[in-house]
Formats: structure tokens, sequence, C-alpha cells
């Protein structure tokens, strides 16, 4: 059965390390539209462009590039993709979080999405988590 990604059938993800369960569901008749991930109480919410601008920004690195999950507060690590989630030079031009103070883990949220969809690999380890384009997106 294949999932729709809408607020009545959203998907059901878990984090890298597959330590915790979230939803994500596409929103879009927001301004701007929007990526809603609902973790325990807390909803956090996103660019909805951020799936293929992330996809096209993995495609450009050419291979594996670590995560670096970060909250808002947090600096993220260079290179990662936290910190490509926040840059000024995205195609965002900042943060692609929309709730302020609830910013920061596009790292943690949107590489699983990513993999979801067939447009990512991604690895499962404890900590240190990497995720490159997959082949079959290279085509999309």
């Amino acid at each position: 059965m294949t999932v729709s990604g809408t607020k009545d059938d959203p998907w059901v993800l878990k984090t890298p390390p597959g330590s915790s369960e979230y939803t994500m569901y596409r929103d879009e008749p927001a301004d701007p539209p929007a990526l809603v991930c609902q973790v325990g109480s807390t909803k956090l919410t996103y660019h909805l462009r951020a799936i293929e601008d992330l996809h096209e920004w993995l495609r450009e690195q050419g291979g594996w590039v670590p995560l670096g999950a970060a909250d808002e507060q947090k600096d993220a690590a260079p290179g990662t993709v936290e910190a490509f989630g926040r840059s000024p030079d995205n195609p965002v031009g900042g943060w692609y979080g929309l709730r302020r103070g609830y910013r920061g883990r596009f790292a943690m949220y949107l590489p699983p999405l990513l993999e979801e969809l067939g447009l990512a690999e991604l690895t499962h380890d404890a900590r240190n988590n990497r995720m490159r384009a997959s082949e079959l997106g290279a085509d999309r």
C-alpha cells in the first residue's frame, strides 16, 4: 500500500538510528507550502521544497555527506546536511525550518523522508549517520 503523504495518510518514519518514530505530511495550501513533522506532541514545519532542494544538493555533493543534526540553538558542523538546511547560500536563503525555536533538526527528520521517497540512501547507525543521493533518484 502506498502512502499519499497527506494529513490523513502521513508517512510514518523513523529517525536515522531507528530510535524514534514520527510522521510527516505535505501541507501544500500553507503559505509557504510546508512539510509538517509530528514528533510526539511537538510539531515542526519545513519548506516543502526542501525535498527537491536537498536531493539536488546531495547530487551536487557526489557522495556520502554527514547528517550533523543539531537543534536550532546549536551551530551546525560545516559540510553537513544540517548546515545546508540553514545556510544563507541554500535556495531559500537560510532556514528551511519555518517555526522559530523549532527550525533545527533538519538533518534528523528530512533524510528518512528522502529515503522513503527513493531519492537518497541513508546509513542507520547509532551515531554519525550519512546520506547520499540514490542512484534511483538520479534521473528525477
